[in-house]
């Protein structure tokens, strides 16, 4: 059984996090994808702008008429900086010796694997779904494969769409009162706007 494990801030999720979704399941015969919303993560400068218990909220509303996305908040119940070599071992008990997983990113966090927590460890547990977009820059593959040897023949390119949505603008448009229709889910939308989440944004931060 594939598994897919999209991780991330999720701060707000948007129409882009489920197009990465879609793009992977379909690449790599996933039979579910589990959205992980982080709770602090480690190789992140700024908290999160919404509490854990929003950006949850967020996912599940944004998933819901997908029966093969699922929300895992293990992350979100874990005290202190996450990482993602300890969700791996977490899940790889959880779902037993039958589950393959693979874990998608971008290709600037490829980039940063070698500063993970026992990255070694990260590709013995899973492979790696690496979004190939459009228009991005030359990545250094020589270089990565001898920062992460381990990585050779755990990686596979998965053809995405190249994302015109950010989550930091989306809080900027969220905190200016801006609709944001056709960036986020409808249920996602009216979400933000009925708990007025960004809207005292300053320095990165909300008070919710």
């Amino acid at each position: 059984m594939n598994i897919g494990i999209l991780g991330g801030t999720f701060d707000p999720v948007h129409l882009g996090h489920l197009s990465i979704a879609k793009a992977a399941m379909d690449h790599a015969a996933l039979e579910r994808v589990l959205f992980i919303p982080a709770g602090q993560p480690r190789l992140k400068q700024a908290e999160p702008a919404a509490s854990v218990s929003h950006r949850i909220a967020m996912v599940r509303l944004a998933i819901q008429d997908n029966p093969r996305f699922q929300v895992c908040d293990m992350e979100a119940r874990r005290p202190g900086p996450t990482y993602s070599v300890d969700t791996l071992e977490e899940l790889s008990v959880k779902l037993g010796p039958g589950a393959d997983l693979f874990f998608i990113l971008g290709m600037d966090v490829l980039g940063q694997l070698d500063r993970w927590k026992d990255p070694e460890r990260v590709l013995t547990l899973c492979r790696l779904l690496v979004l190939d977009r459009p228009g991005e820059q030359t990545f250094d593959w020589a270089g990565f494969y001898n920062r992460v040897p381990k990585a050779e023949g755990r990686v596979q390119m998965v053809t995405a769409p190249r994302l015109s949505v950010s989550a930091t603008e989306l809080r900027k448009l969220a905190s200016a009162g801006q609709p944001l229709t056709g960036l986020v889910p409808d249920a996602v939308a009216e979400y933000i706007q009925q708990h007025g989440l960004y809207l005292a944004e300053r320095e990165g931060r909300t008070a919710s």
